[in-house]
């Protein structure tokens, strides 16, 4: 009987062994998942700028004025290479341009300076010269002042911001906005070379009719008169 017993738990024994081992044969091993390789933080960006994704002169910039130290690429589309070169407008305000040579460029816009160049271009190099530019980083040195005075609620100089078109509704609204009895449709800015605008600012600001805005240029003087009043 004794006998009988072990061969019985060795039998048992042996048939939960190989119970075990055929589970573990059976089981689906884990998916060893391979880590992901780092970026490598010094790979370029790919994306092209906005030189390299346009063949039109017709799209550039046109209302973003040029200054000193502003970085910029320029491409000519014809050119076989197809690459952008990136420039400086230097400390005089002026750009050197490839076969050009030094051309100004402060207080332009990309429009307006990619027209010059065109035409400096096409005097003796090319027989049609389609020119991009596009600025590339804003300097952060001071454009000028503009000044506001007259029916504002703030009088005074204002800095020309780096990284925006300043218009006249714009330094307005910085000097505090309107007085009481400010006449807004006869806004005069008076330049440097003592040419005079005149802007119905209720159209620009009230009528949403923004191409009327002036955009300023350094030293623009803003005077808001008072409208007459009958009693």
């Amino acid at each position: 009987m004794k006998r009988l017993l072990i061969l019985c738990s060795l039998s048992a024994l042996t048939f939960l062994q190989g119970q075990a081992v055929f589970a573990q044969e059976s089981s689906p091993q884990q998916a060893v998942i391979p880590r992901a390789s780092a970026v490598d933080p010094t790979t370029p960006n790919t994306s092209d700028s906005t030189v390299l994704r346009t063949n039109s002169m017709a799209v550039l910039d046109d209302k973003k004025r040029l200054g000193s130290d502003d970085f910029v690429s320029f491409r000519v589309v014809e050119d076989r290479d197809g690459e952008s070169q990136h420039l400086r407008v230097n400390d005089n305000g002026e750009l050197e341009v490839p076969y050009v040579g030094l051309v100004p460029a402060a207080g332009k816009t990309c429009r307006e300076l990619a027209y010059n160049i065109k035409a400096a271009l096409e005097r003796e190099y090319y027989y049609h010269a389609t020119v991009i530019l596009a600025v590339d980083k804003v300097s952060e040195k001071s454009r000028g002042k503009v000044y506001v005075y007259g029916a504002v609620k703030s009088q005074g100089p204002q800095e020309i911001p780096t990284d925006e078109t300043y218009t006249a509704s714009k330094a307005i609204i910085r000097a505090g906005g309107f007085g009481d009895f400010a006449d807004k449709r006869k806004i005069k800015i008076t330049r440097k070379n003592g040419r005079d605008l005149v802007v119905d600012m209720k159209d620009v600001i009230e009528r949403g009719q923004t191409d009327k805005d002036v955009v300023l240029q350094p030293d623009d003087q803003i005077y808001v008169p008072q409208r007459l009043i009958n009693f």
